[in-house]
């Protein structure tokens, strides 16, 4: 549904943060993930409006694509295809997948495709039937597929559910930590295409080489590796390996072949304890400049290697020198960055953020979950005869106190980082205001000017700023002060280094279960101007799981405190005009309700208190507010569902702000979520609004009188809409924290 438990970053920030987990997780069942276009827009009631969203035939052929390129004899679908309640994407993803299952070996759906892959069919496809925690009725259980997934491997040392607690609680944004289950966990599968199947989900399908014709010297390579392994020694099964490999090598193209002999390459390396690495000084470099790459091979086994050579693109250096077992032998390679390089990020981000479906013109690229590394180091060695080619990622390696040895992608970063320290910039008058952006230098000896491009009667002052840095990752902070023009519009500021024109960021995305991820976003932004009227001006924010509405509400004149729950119970709050709490605080802060008593005193006594959303998860309600109410899990899912004012007359509605239907047009996302569906008496609801064909949900608002004070609980999404820069949801929200005013 599109929230992240562990910072404020949306959009395709938790995109990519969401990537990352799920290539974590795979890092741990080592399964192969796979994506297509479609952009993440939030939660979904239902695969019909996923769809619209996303353009159906766009998806599937992301789908077909990857069956035709992976080639599965089975497809699991984890959900449903049918319309019961899910999450509307979920539903989708099956929807898709049994259409794909035979539009895939089809030649006349997607055809271009067919220009890199043929057609495939697999044998059957199946839903991974579930009822929660209950089984499947007797009568559908028969006709289904049962398997133990709670099965120990000794091998692994695991069961299957451990296993699969263990990737699922790399799902951290999520909330999905999970725990690792023992004991059997049967499982059914339901026939949703192709063959039926009795027992097994591979029934009638040989899983041996023998469905390659002609592989039989290949086949009794690998048997042989396998016999001659020794759990001590496993350089043991090197000359079959090595042997196999060759054979897959000479053999016609095949993909099922290509993949073995992928296998096959990572299997010798492992045998051989064999490590390279190919480690850059620093973590960037800009277009047109040379880094001197440390590269390192070491044999940890007494099979004879010889290191042939070791190349970085057109750069190659010759060794011709035998590996010695555990003596490093070592090359320097110089890395040459081509002038036009683009800045190293995800594919799916090049084409902008304002999208449905992400822009991708290289078809090869459909399916990866990332971009390949921007330089890889070629190593090739002989071995028994045989060349043995590996590629190893440009990395760049650092060591943390706490955390030890970390890598990271070695990356392509433009000459200046071009950062807008206010994406979106409100003016609620005439008055002029200062637009910041941080300049962070991606070479030394940078130079050049910055300006700010701005819509049709707006003016900045100066017109632009020279700027110089020394050092590589020196940052610098300039200011213009701009007066706006009569509309809002959009701006984009603009660095100028020798003739070359640079109009993007760089935003650092670092958590410790993920690789640290350096993304490049264009330096646009909106400038909203505004009828807003304010009232009060001292805020005291408590910060839940982390959202950007401190910002937005200083982008607008008040003065934000920030305050932990325990800083909040050494402060007097009676200075405060009101107190407002951050996303999901009572989720991730469980010791705010040792200072419930004191909020409730500060309502009590005059005070206005604003509390957003929370969700169910680690959620204990009893005595969250002044009475009693009930969260649940109603949302209004559709950004632009029409709102019914409830309470024509209540004063949120008219000071300091009117608030008309107008104020809801142009939100993004949602309205809202988590709404309340209980509440007592005392609580006023004041608008309502719902998904089509849904009743309305009216505990969006929930208005209370406390003492002297006032309470309002509120699930539509401020933390979405105001950073976003929405005149309607900026006008509502300043009357809800001047309630008492």
């Amino acid at each position: 549904g599109g929230q992240n438990l562990l910072g404020p970053e949306q959009g395709e920030y938790l995109g990519l943060i969401r990537t990352q987990e799920l290539l974590a997780a795979r890092s741990i069942d080592h399964a192969q993930q796979f994506f297509t276009r479609a952009i993440d827009f939030g939660f979904s009631k239902s695969q019909e409006e996923t769809l619209r969203f996303w353009g159906k035939e766009n998806i599937l052929s992301d789908v077909v694509w990857v069956i035709r390129k992976f080639r599965p004899d089975v497809i699991l679908c984890r959900f449903p295809a049918d319309n019961r309640p899910t999450h509307g994407n979920h539903t989708a993803s099956a929807f898709l997948a049994v259409e794909a299952f035979s539009a895939a070996g089809d030649p006349n759906r997607f055809p271009e495709q067919l220009r890199y892959v043929s057609v495939w069919k697999p044998k059957r496809i199946l839903w991974n039937a579930f009822n929660w925690n209950a089984p499947p009725a007797p009568e559908e259980a028969a006709a289904m597929i049962k398997l133990d997934v709670g099965a120990y491997n000794p091998i692994l040392g695991l069961s299957y559910t451990e296993l699969g607690g263990m990737s699922e609680s790399m799902h951290k944004s999520q909330g999905f930590g999970d725990s690792q289950d023992r004991g059997p966990a049967v499982n059914y599968f339901k026939l949703e295409g192709g063959d039926p199947a009795r027992t097994d989900l591979f029934d009638g399908i040989d899983l041996t080489w023998k469905r390659i014709q002609g592989s039989e010297k290949i086949s009794a390579a690998l048997d042989e590796a396998v016999r001659q392994f020794r759990a001590d020694n496993p350089a043991a099964s090197l000359p079959a390996l090595i042997k196999a490999y060759g054979l897959m090598e000479a053999f016609p193209k095949n993909p099922w072949v290509e993949d073995k002999k992928m296998e096959t390459l990572r299997a010798i390396q492992d045998c051989a304890g064999l490590w390279l690495e190919a480690i850059a000084p620093q973590e960037s470099g800009i277009p047109g400049s040379q880094i001197k790459i440390a590269t390192s091979a070491i044999n940890r086994s007494d099979f004879p290697l010889t290191l042939q050579s070791v190349a970085i693109d057109s750069n190659k250096v010759d060794a011709n020198a035998p590996l010695q077992n555990n003596q490093p032998l070592s090359k320097e390679v110089e890395l040459q960055i081509p002038a036009n390089a683009p800045p190293s990020q995800p594919y799916w981000l090049d084409g902008g953020t304002d999208r449905k479906v992400a822009e991708v013109s290289n078809q090869q690229l459909i399916g990866d979950p990332e971009s390949p590394p921007a330089f890889e180091a070629k190593f090739i060695f002989l071995a028994a005869g045989t060349k043995l080619e590996f590629t190893v990622p440009v990395l760049y390696r650092h060591v943390d106190p706490v955390r030890g040895e970390l890598y990271q992608r070695f990356v392509v970063v433009p000459e200046v980082a071009v950062n807008l320290k206010e994406p979106v910039v409100m003016f609620p008058d005439v008055t002029p205001k200062n637009i910041s952006v941080e300049l962070r230098a991606g070479a030394e000896k940078i130079s050049g000017q910055l300006q700010l491009n701005l819509p049709e009667g707006w003016k900045s002052d100066p017109a632009s700023i020279p700027f110089q840095f020394s050092a590589r990752n020196e940052t610098r902070t300039v200011t213009f002060a701009v007066t706006p023009g009569a509309s809002s519009g959009t701006y984009s500021a603009e660095a100028n280094v020798n003739g070359k024109k640079i109009k993007r960021g760089l935003v650092t995305i670092d958590y410790l279960h993920i690789p640290a991820q350096m993304i490049f976003p264009p330096s646009d932004g909106k400038l909203v101007r505004l009828d807003l009227k304010t009232a009060g001006r001292k805020i005291a924010y408590i910060v839940g799981s982390g959202d950007h509405v401190p910002e937005s509400l200083e982008q607008v004149g008040y003065q934000v405190t920030l305050f932990t729950p325990a800083e909040i119970a050494q402060r007097d709050l009676s200075p405060f005009d009101a107190v407002v709490t951050g996303i999901r605080l009572y989720n991730t802060h469980q010791e705010i309700k040792s200072v419930e008593d004191k909020l409730m005193n500060y309502v009590k006594n005059g005070g206005t208190m604003v509390v957003q959303y929370n969700t169910l998860q680690e959620l204990d309600q009893n005595g969250i507010g002044p009475y009693p109410f009930h969260i649940s899990r109603d949302r209004v899912s559709v950004e632009d569902s029409p709102v019914t004012i409830l309470a024509p007359d209540h004063p949120l509605l008219h000071f300091p702000n009117q608030i008309t239907e107008k104020d809801f047009d142009g939100w993004i996302q949602e309205r809202g979520l988590y709404f309340p569906d209980q509440w007592d008496s005392q609580y006023q609801p004041v608008i309502a609004c719902n998904d089509p064909g849904e009743s309305q949900k009216s505990g969006g608002i929930l208005y209370a009188k406390y003492g002297k004070g006032i309470y309002i609980y509120t699930g539509y999404s401020w933390f979405r809409e105001l950073p976003a820069g929405v005149p309607g949801a900026y006008r509502l929200f300043v009357n809800l924290i001047s309630a008492k005013q």
